[in-house]
């Protein structure tokens, strides 16, 4: 099992279409994954799950996953949220 911990940087948080995006790659993924915030633990793989966390900019979260790309997934993961998804930052 790895984690990282990051901070969601875009500026309307993750409405649908990032939630949309962050879902359908964690889709992918053969990892069991986890997004922590706060007292919430959601399962990206789900956009309906995912978007009912209320993850707005700001938002400091921490990525969970466990499996056999874990380290891989957990990376890909990181990578994307800290990218904004080509949206907006500031």
């Amino acid at each position: 099992m790895v984690s990282q911990k990051t901070t969601v940087v875009n500026k309307s948080g993750l409405h649908l279409r990032p939630a949309a995006e962050l879902s359908k790659l964690a889709a992918k993924m053969s990892s069991h994954i986890t997004i922590i915030a706060g007292e919430k633990r959601v399962n990206p793989k789900s956009v309906l799950v995912l978007m009912s966390a209320g993850l707005v900019k700001g938002t400091e979260i921490e990525i969970v996953c466990e499996g056999e790309n874990e380290e891989e997934d957990l990376r890909n993961l990181v990578e994307a949220i800290e990218g904004g998804f080509g949206e907006e930052t500031d």
